[in-house]
């Protein structure tokens, strides 16, 4: 129990330090990443450390609520006002992300819909806590997620540095920690938050905890009835303890069984990255839209990380949050049945083909 009890501090610790250390190298999402990938380590030597689940429970209210506070009524006039673009391009994306995850899953690099979940553009957080109410193996599911939102982030920031040279004075400290706080709404924002995962729980929805957070987040801002508040000190905790949650789920086996699906991961990863830069070449060619701001637009690596790029660079960053948005509305709408219909046409697939002729 002694030792159980000092595993907290020193998971901290080495938390903030990979933390900072993946800051410097400008990942988007680091304050998940880096808690996640030492949680990893303790889990694989067998160090585990507990997490109460209603603190996992509000963390992802808490996420659904910054998710929502990301998503002003400007972005459904902008996506009403050019509805075929972004039509066209969020269904593109979508149709390549659910082909890659159906060869994944038909050719059998990972069980069940894990492959279909992990294949899905969206915030990568949300698909991660929804994959798990879904038969999903919720690491191996998180593993894909947050391996193509390094390689797209990597490959974005490059790119932001070729069509961008002269970076805002944001990006210097893309998150920063210490900002003033609006007590009264920070309350609000809080009972909000209480009262949306309660609710969930109530209801017990698969992922209700995010999904009626982000609902309610949408509510409570839009009609002026809350303006929320999330300071950086409370984000950062909720990241941690999902990152946490996820990263000592893992063990030796399932990290063996990673490895060995990795070349295959990889491969489909920048397969459905190249789909999305040939979309951003169609926008910029045909639509008129800068590079960066096309690239941003159609990324598969999640509206969360995209947006913290988007921001501390010269781009339409109303354009931007609006197609990732939009896509990560029908992701959420459609993401559970597509998961599962392609699983079951997969599954279906692999039993005709390992029937022997007569």
């Amino acid at each position: 129990m002694h030792a159980s009890f000092l595993r907290w501090p020193v998971l901290i610790l080495l938390s903030a330090l990979v933390v900072s250390l993946l800051e410097q190298l400008r990942l988007p999402a680091a304050l998940l990443l880096g808690p996640m990938l030492v949680a990893i380590v303790f889990a694989a030597r067998d160090k585990p450390v507990i997490i109460a689940r209603p603190l996992f429970y509000l963390a992802q209210g808490v996420v659904g609520c910054m998710i929502a506070r990301a998503m002003p009524p400007s972005i459904f006039t902008e996506i009403a006002a050019n509805w075929p673009l972004f039509g066209a391009a969020i269904f593109s994306v979508i149709i390549a992300s659910a082909l890659s995850g159906w060869l994944l899953t038909r050719w059998q690099v990972l069980p069940g819909s894990t492959a279909i979940w992990g294949s899905s553009p969206g915030a990568a957080a949300a698909m991660t806590l929804m994959a798990e109410n879904y038969d999903a193996d919720v690491r191996l599911v998180a593993f894909m997620q947050y391996l193509r939102v390094v390689i797209v982030a990597v490959l974005a920031t490059f790119i932001a540095r070729i069509w961008a040279p002269s970076p805002t004075a944001s990006s210097a400290s893309a998150f920063a920690i210490i900002q003033p706080v609006a007590w009264p709404a920070f309350g609000a924002t809080l009972l909000v938050i209480v009262a949306c995962v309660g609710i969930s729980r109530l209801l017990r929805l698969p992922a209700g905890a995010l999904l009626i957070s982000l609902a309610g987040g949408l509510l409570v801002q839009n009609t002026h009835w809350v303006k929320l508040e999330l300071p950086p000190v409370l984000l950062m905790t909720a990241y941690a303890l999902i990152g946490w949650s996820i990263g000592l789920r893992f063990n030796r086996a399932i990290l063996i069984y990673a490895a060995k699906a990795l070349p295959r991961l990889l491969l489909a990863i920048f397969s459905l990255v190249a789909v999305c830069c040939g979309l951003a070449f169609l926008l910029v060619r045909f639509a008129g839209i800068d590079p960066l701001t096309a690239y941003l637009a159609t990324s598969p690596g999640g509206a969360d990380s995209v947006a913290i790029i988007a921001a501390s660079s010269h781009v339409d960053l109303s354009f931007v949050m609006a197609m990732q948005t939009g896509r990560f509305m029908v992701v959420l709408l459609t993401g559970p049945l597509l998961a599962k219909w392609l699983a079951k046409r997969a599954g279906a697939r692999q039993l005709t083909g390992n029937k022997k002729p007569d």
